[in-house]
């Protein structure tokens, strides 16, 4: 048996680990998630839950405070190079935004059973996969990186219209957010603010590039993760503090470094990750449910 350096006992969540381990797991995670606009916490809730064996409702709480410590980092990277799309992170933070505190209700009362709660998170996420996956095959063509940003040619209540990479995309904004709403209630029990969510629908159903965005989704994160840790603080469930912290170490410096790479990376590339870890989330969650 290893022994590990620096073992600490957290006084709120009674996690005993070395403090070394969080922030190196969130920067590894993050690391492999920041090119889809994801920032990890969906993988980091079954590592606290099933490895740190923290399984309380705070446990959402303390994913949400991971993305608020965390990500900023990635979404600043993406401003600073001029990949960060303002209409759709609008678009995506007023659907989350009242999703995530109704989701916040649902967690503390009927998916306080941690086995439910986990068979709702697979079942969704197993859905997403298969459609990932269908359109890994399907795509022949994918959007290649450009330097020049999206080119609004339209945006209002009803409708998005942009150019990218000499592509034209054209989106349902009310769909969008009547989209984002529901996943921002997903997102509210599960712990991830919804846009670990939003960034493989956005890529499997509208086959927008996550170049454009993986920005946006991000920042969709990180407003509504606010929400959340508020929400959970206030309703008696507040994260671990500390442990929040050490996370979001590790996930700021793992998102910054991706969103670095991201655009280095073939969108090949970006679908595979992404389609990885949604699937092997989501069948470890379903299969846990029958055992």
């Amino acid at each position: 048996m290893i022994n590990l350096p620096f073992i600490y006992t957290f006084p709120i969540s009674g996690v005993t680990t070395s403090i070394l381990i969080p922030p190196l797991v969130s920067f590894l995670i993050s690391f492999l998630c920041a090119s889809g606009g994801i920032s990890g916490a969906f993988l980091l809730l079954p590592f606290q839950v099933s490895i740190l064996g923290f399984t309380a409702p705070s446990v959402s709480a303390t994913n949400h405070l991971y993305n608020v410590f965390a990500i900023p980092f990635g979404v600043y990277r993406y401003w600073k190079e001029k990949r960060f799309y303002y209409p759709l992170t609008l678009i995506i933070i007023l659907g989350t935004f009242p999703g995530v505190i109704i989701g916040y209700l649902l967690r503390i009362s009927f998916f306080e059973e941690l086995k439910r709660f986990k068979l709702l998170v697979g079942l969704v996420l197993l859905t997403i996969a298969i459609r990932l996956i269908y359109e890994f095959f399907a795509v022949k063509k994918e959007t290649k990186f450009s330097s020049a940003p999206p080119k609004t040619l339209s945006f209002n209540w009803r409708k998005m219209e942009f150019t990218y990479s000499q592509e034209t995309f054209k989106l349902n904004s009310i769909l969008i957010s009547s989209l984002a709403f529901f996943i921002g209630i997903i997102g509210g029990i599960y712990g991830i603010g919804g846009g670990a969510l939003m960034a493989p629908i956005l890529l499997a159903f509208f086959r927008i590039p996550a170049y454009v965005f993986a920005g946006a989704t991000l920042a969709g994160t990180c407003i509504t993760s606010i929400v959340g840790v508020i929400v959970f603080a206030l309703g008696g469930h507040p994260p671990d503090w500390l442990l929040g912290l050490l996370l979001g170490i590790g996930g700021s410096l793992g998102l910054s470094s991706g969103a670095r790479i991201q655009k280095y990376m073939p969108q090949k590339l970006i679908r595979i990750i992404i389609t990885g870890a949604v699937l092997f989330i989501s069948l470890n969650y379903v299969i846990s449910f029958f055992k």
